[in-house]
């Protein structure tokens, strides 16, 4: 009896905490943005995966993604950069578009010349904190490493977690594992980057950015 009434006196407060814990689990793990407005203007810079090589200049993922999203989209991509020269870039690509959303894409370059994982973090750490002290926002895309079964290295994730920051880490890995999907083993093709710009949009709309 004792046990039972123990129990009964202990149920209340058990099921507030397990309502509390499904609540959280169920709760949005992306996190949020500020609408776009209709003539906001958002910067995707990177290295040749947002130049678009790989497919012609209007089948990039921006060029794409402008289409899917309403709102203008500059392509800031240079092919064959390292994440040290995308940050010596970044403030005047900033300055010229004063963007209110940043989706960056770099490091694949560090990762091909083995410049070390975390000479690209530091990097990528310092462009998020630039953008975001200039008022903009920023989304963050998870660059496979190559190998036999490619995936983002680990540093995305953790740069997204410290600054809270929507973040994509299985399009291109699975758009650079499928070949139909690839113009090599390390840029996709014109359905590639379409995969790339429809995925880039519907984590947009789950933030609430559109």
């Amino acid at each position: 009896m004792i046990a039972s009434a123990t129990r009964r006196r202990l149920w209340p407060g058990t099921a507030l905490l397990v309502a509390l814990g499904l609540l959280a689990a169920c709760g949005p793990r992306t996190p949020p943005l500020p609408r776009l407005a209709p003539d906001a203007v958002v910067l995707a810079f990177g290295d040749s995966l947002t130049f678009g090589t790989g497919a012609a200049p209007q089948e990039s993922y921006p060029a794409r993604l402008e289409a899917l999203i309403g709102r203008k989209v500059v392509s800031a991509g240079v092919p064959g950069e390292v994440s040290a020269a995308g940050l010596a870039r970044l403030p005047a690509a900033l300055e010229e578009a004063k963007p209110q959303l940043v989706i960056l894409c770099e490091g694949g370059n560090d990762f091909l010349q083995k410049l070390g994982d975390g000479q690209a973090a530091d990097n990528i750490r310092a462009m998020v904190r630039f953008a975001k002290a200039q008022g903009a926002q920023v989304v963050l895309i998870g660059v496979p490493k190559p190998g036999l079964l490619p995936s983002p290295a680990g540093f995305y994730a953790d740069i997204a977690r410290e600054f809270r920051l929507p973040y994509e880490e299985t399009a291109l890995k699975k758009i650079l594992a499928d070949n139909a999907l690839k113009s090599d083993l390390v840029h996709p093709n014109a359905a590639g980057y379409a995969r790339l710009a429809e995925t880039i949009a519907a984590l947009l709309k789950k933030t609430g950015a559109i």
